[in-house]
């Protein structure tokens, strides 16, 4: 029994009806037969398996059929049987391989052959395959015959390269151009051929199958007889098609974007390695990447592509790919994508390709390394996302953030524009009178209070000792709210950031933050400070912690006073405030209070309770002045109750201990701001420990008294 002929032979196209995807060149063809307008010489041009032999024997069957002109040959006159898909064909109807007869003998044979007449056919008509192939002497030998042929004769001249067919050739004859198939029109071509086979096929499998066949009719055939010939019960499935093909699994793609969207560089190194070990082709398993990046770059755009057929998956497939798109920033997708179409044009002739693979995927993890406009936009889609994982339910919904260049690819700022911040924020007080607070013991409530003029002296304990200081008389002097509710000067204070949509809860302007988010996110914080500057890394670890969060305003508690006066004073702020917008996105300002329950390098304290009545400061009552040349009242008593506050209570009342210890800070010369600008390792490994004592923590170290000294 004689086995069947090949797929593409068996259903080659016999009439112009049947020419799938080539419409623009039969449909004017046909009209040119049935109105008999037939030229005598015609240039079918295009890529390969797309039909351009196949019409040129239509035309030649259509140009003999009894019932001419036309538009398609009737299959019953005896001409047409004999150029049928199975016919033993046509003595009038030549076809000749310009690859083998080329030459100038051939065509001087053809010549001579043509002016006889055709022996039972209407013409003599002449398909010259592989034309690009005759030489130029070959071409200028029947240049004069294709210019003014016999009545009888017709040429057809059929390549896949046409620009090296003559000018003078071209231009004596119809040029039709033919193109590739579309991939859906295939699709549904290869769909009805199997169910003429009787032979099933997985959905997942059509799309390689005409991916194979690049859009040429003739191998997407050939390929689709190869996977029928080996097809067993189950039909063609999905994985006999990717193991015949050579394309990547499905499975393998999956795993690997979605490792790039988690950033997690072990899994993607693994598909590499997997990728290796099973023996596939690096530069086949980059193509698949790159094709699949396109589809979510298209998804991410168009969310309803796969609905709508502009990507032609199957559903479950859609649905992956959907939350693909999802776990990516579209700016970030693009960047891989970009990133991979360069290393797959470096991959051609590449000694080692491995080695470009993972040099690939190192590049699209690493985007802070990618200083272009593509590395900054993906960084800013890891803090969208990172944003909305905070609370915020999309891009759009959270605070506007300007593109900040992360810390570590940013120089490092000179000493006058670390000490900026702390000169704007003096340029208020200048107008200001000084207030200078001092706190001392309360004496014995029998010894009498002098005048407000004179020296201070001993007072009663319910009332607290001022300390008088130089200002002028007509200026009266407004209370310094406590360390916790100062607030900032107007120059120094950013502006409030617009509510977004939906608006965000917790008096966070918008933003979605609150002191869990912070505290949850602190550790990439502090980790990201201790890259910067290691002396603002001790203080976030060793000294203070994260006690507040409200209206955009991160309020880190110190034990004691020393701390948190080195802290202001170094510039350890305007760190950590960058650290805060490179790491999380939202834009905050960073104040330093003391809080005698913070547990610095501990686990976050308590929801704060109100403080109790006998803690809380005395405050004089707002609009009440104070007497010339005397400073506002703000020593508190350790053991008396002082009277009843006419402005809220401070949410967080200091220790006595450290009251008693404010009249030494006070009495303490004044610390030098640039004294902590460029305060590295290196220095502290060379300070002696009483310096440094007393520079970060305001320490004053007593010199031992020997014995018997």
């Amino acid at each position: 029994m004689d086995s069947p002929l090949a797929l593409y032979r068996r259903y080659r196209p016999e009439t112009f009806a049947e020419v799938i995807g080539q419409e623009h060149v039969t449909e004017p063809l046909r009209a040119a037969l049935a109105g008999n307008r037939v030229n005598h010489a015609y240039l079918f041009s295009g890529p390969r398996g797309c039909g351009k032999t196949t019409s040129a024997r239509i035309l030649a069957r259509a140009l003999n059929c009894e019932q001419a002109p036309i538009a398609d040959p009737c299959g019953e006159c005896e001409s047409c049987r004999d150029l049928s898909r199975n016919g033993p064909g046509s003595i009038d109807v030549i076809e000749i391989d310009a690859a083998s007869h080329g030459g100038v003998d051939d065509a001087r044979d053809l010549r001579e052959k043509a002016f006889f007449a055709p022996v039972k056919s209407r013409y003599k008509v002449y398909i010259i395959d592989e034309a690009h192939m005759v030489t130029t002497q070959g071409f200028n030998a029947l240049l004069k015959l294709v210019e003014e042929p016999p009545p009888h004769l017709r040429f057809i001249f059929a390549t896949t390269e046409p620009e090296k067919v003559i000018p003078t050739i071209r231009s004596r004859t119809h040029h039709y151009p033919f193109r590739l198939i579309p991939p859906r029109l295939l699709t549904s071509y290869l769909t009805e051929l199997c169910e003429r086979e009787g032979v099933s096929i997985e959905p997942a499998a059509l799309p390689l199958v005409v991916r194979a066949g690049a859009g040429s009719a003739r191998d997407t055939l050939s390929v689709l007889d190869q996977l029928l010939g080996g097809a067993g019960p189950a039909g063609v499935t999905y994985d006999l098609a990717s193991g015949l093909l050579g394309y990547t699994p499905d499975t393998l793609l999956d795993d690997v974007v979605s490792a790039f969207a988690s950033g997690d560089g072990s899994a993607v190194f693994g598909v590499v390695d997997k990728v290796i070990e099973t023996g596939q082709d690096p530069r086949r398993f980059t193509e698949d990447l790159l094709r699949r990046l396109r589809d979510l770059v298209i998804l991410s755009a168009v969310p309803d592509a796969a609905a709508s057929g502009l990507l032609d998956v199957s559903g479950d497939q859609a649905d992956r790919l959907v939350a693909q798109a999802n776990a990516f920033g579209r700016a970030e997708l693009t960047r891989a994508a970009d990133l991979v179409a360069t290393g797959l044009t470096d991959m051609r002739g590449a000694t080692a390709p491995r080695l470009l693979l993972e040099l690939i995927c190192a590049r699209i993890l690493l985007p802070a390394a990618d200083h272009s406009t593509e590395g900054v936009m993906a960084r800013l889609d890891r803090l969208e996302r990172r944003i909305s994982i905070s609370g915020t339910t999309s891009a759009e919904a959270a605070p506007a953030v300007a593109p900040v260049v992360p810390a570590q690819d940013r120089p490092a700022p000179s000493r006058a524009e670390r000490a900026a911040p702390e000169r704007v924020d003096e340029r208020p007080a200048a107008a200001a009178p000084a207030i200078q607070l001092q706190v001392v013991q309360p004496p014995a409530p029998q010894q009498p209070a002098p005048a407000p003029t004179q020296q201070p002296a001993q007072q009663p304990a319910q009332q607290p000792v001022e300390q008088p200081v130089e200002q002028p008389v007509e200026q009266p002097v407004q209370p310094t709210p406590p360390p916790a509710q100062r607030p900032e000067p107007a120059a120094s204070q950013p502006p409030a950031p617009a509510p977004a949509a939906g608006g965000g809860s917790g008096g966070n302007g918008g933003s979605g933050l609150t002191l869990v988010d912070i505290r949850r996110l602190w550790p990439s914080v502090i980790d990201r400070v201790k890259g910067v500057k290691r002396v603002t890394w001790i203080h976030l670890t060793q000294n203070s912690q994260v006690v507040a969060f409200d209206n955009n305003v991160i309020s880190l508690g110190f034990q004691a006073d020393g701390p948190r006066r080195s802290f202001e004073s170094g510039g350890h702020a305007d760190i950590v405030q960058q650290a805060v917008i490179d790491e999380i996105g939202a834009t905050v300002r960073i104040d330093a209070i003391i809080d005698p329950a913070a547990q610095p390098g501990g686990t976050p304290p308590p929801a704060p309770a109100a403080p109790p009545a006998q803690a809380a400061p005395a405050q004089p009552a707002a609009g009440s002045p104070e007497p010339a040349g005397d400073a506002p009242p703000w020593a508190v008593p350790g053991d008396a109750a002082p009277a009843a506050p006419a402005e809220p209570t401070p949410r967080r009342p200091r220790m006595a201990d450290i009251q008693a210890r404010e009249d030494e800070y006070a009495a303490a010369p004044p610390e030098d701001p640039d004294a902590h600008v460029d305060l590295d390792d290196a220095e502290v490994d060379a300070e002696s420990s009483a310096e440094l004592l007393a520079r970060e923590l305001g320490a004053q170290v007593i010199e031992e008294i020997p014995r018997g000294g």
